[in-house]
């Protein structure tokens, strides 16, 4: 219902202001095509849309900027903090320029879509480094992902990490080398790529820990059983599906990517597992090794835990390991599926439906996808930053948690919040408005007792 309530809050803003401003142009009768209902019932969040045709394309970043990457440093265009841009990337280097203060971590995430039908192994996949202008690879740089045997997005990062004692804590010009690698067998030519920078203020002086945690609440997700409910995911990381705890249903075509987001804040940990139920099968017997793939990424793209299941038309699940409390300190841990997990923010899950399931099964027919996910934790206090995180796209706030219990996309959100401003918007007016009207009375009523010839 976001777009029903962001026209009557106009409607409503412009009868506030019809007060003093004269007559209201209310809108047009509402058409069927104006409510976009963000519920479990509705478009938005419901089915999956109409069964065979070509799979959704991710969807970009909107506003994205294109940009051209050069094969060396001595041409590479700059990325800006805190801008989303679109490139294309053939197998082998590009580089991009950095300007970045000395007070800040950084992330650089490139996001790599195949096309439908390409062919991809997993000798495939995508490197992201940054570096200093001596061409010196900053610590625990670059960050690597691969291809499994399907042409889905995949999400590498480099970063620059604020830390004492270290290369890259200097104010001054860096370099991004985006490398994507592809076997002999592979599809070749030039796959589009978004490049997103991240800026992470920096604590307060002698707010944030210095040392890695030492122990952590490693137990098996204990996950709820609930009737599901229905969640379409996103194409991306642009439109992600918003979930909280809870049990949710959807659906997957052979060859797709789903992709959800949830907010996760300081202290707090996640537990999830994907289900696929039985599919309608076109043979006896067939069987796909990585027929179910689970990722979950960070708020700044970065790959925290990754599992697969075989599918051969009946049943598979994959249940990740619960993640460790999001904490600062976490990024001094040695453990890999620790050190992402280090602020509070949204994260994203990627499910895929393995292509090979579609030899056996009857492509256009969508299979039953269960996601099941529990937050635990008590919500903690981050460290005291120099600048506001929220303005950097970090954190966990109101409006977060509201998108997460609407099961709202990105752009659905944004919209939510834009209809919000409009009715902040309308009940100043509308109080502004109100005031005038009884000011107004007031004087004709003095007006009328005074009388035209009572000389006081």
């Amino acid at each position: 219902m976001v777009r029903v309530r962001k026209t009557a809050a106009v409607a409503v803003l412009g009868l506030a202001l019809g007060l003093t401003a004269g007559p209201v142009a209310w809108p047009a009768v509402w058409s069927a095509g104006d409510a976009h209902a963000a519920g479990p019932t509705g478009s938005a969040s419901g089915s999956a849309g109409p069964s065979g045709g070509p799979l959704p394309e991710y969807r970009p970043a909107e506003g994205a900027r294109k940009v051209v990457g050069k094969p060396s440093t001595a041409d590479a265009p700059e990325l800006a903090v805190g801008a989303s841009y679109e490139d294309v990337l053939a197998p082998g280097e590009r580089f991009y320029r950095l300007r970045l203060d000395g007070a800040s971590s950084v992330y650089l995430s490139a996001v790599l879509r195949p096309p439908a039908g390409a062919k991809v192994g997993y000798s495939d996949g995508l490197e992201v480094q940054i570096m200093t202008s001596a061409g010196r690879a900053c610590p625990y740089n670059p960050g690597r992902i691969s291809f499994g045997y399907d042409p889905v997005p995949v999400a590498a990062v480099g970063h620059r990490r604020l830390e004492e004692d270290s290369e890259c804590q200097a104010e001054g010009t860096y370099y991004a080398k985006v490398t994507r690698t592809a076997g002999k067998d592979s599809t070749r030519g030039e796959w589009p790529v978004e490049l997103l920078v991240q800026r992470e203020p920096a604590p307060t002086t002698g707010a944030a820990p210095t040392t890695a945690p030492s122990v952590w609440p490693s137990a098996s997700p204990s996950l709820p059983g609930a009737d599901a409910v229905p969640r379409s995911g996103g194409t991306g990381f642009n439109d992600a599906r918003a979930l909280g705890p809870g049990v949710w249903r959807d659906e997957l075509r052979p060859g797709q990517t789903r992709f959800y987001r949830v907010p996760l804040d300081w202290g707090q940990q996640l537990g999830l597992s994907a289900e696929i139920a039985k599919a309608r099968m076109t043979r006896q017997y067939g069987s796909a090794s990585n027929g179910l793939t689970v990722s979950l990424y960070t708020p700044f793209r970065a790959l925290v835990e990754s599992d697969d299941a075989s599918y051969d038309g009946s049943q598979a699940a994959v249940t990740l390991p619960k993640t460790a409390p999001v904490a600062y300190e976490n990024r001094y841990s040695d453990a890999t599926a620790v050190r992402p997990v280090r602020i509070a923010g949204w994260y994203y899950l990627a499910v895929t439906l393995g292509g090979k399931v579609g030899e056996f099964t009857h492509e256009a027919t969508p299979v039953p996808l269960t996601l099941r996910m529990d937050v635990t934790g008590t919500v903690g206090k981050g460290p005291a930053y120099a600048e506001n995180l929220a303005e950097a796209g970090f954190g966990v706030g109101a409006a977060d948690r509201a998108a997460a219990k609407d099961g709202l996309t990105v752009p659905e959100a944004a919209e939510a919040e834009d209809t919000r401003g409009v009715m902040r918007t309308v009940a100043g007016a509308g109080f502004g408005a109100g005031t005038l009207l009884l000011l107004t009375l007031a004087g004709w009523f003095l007006l009328a007792r005074r009388g035209p010839g009572s000389g006081r």
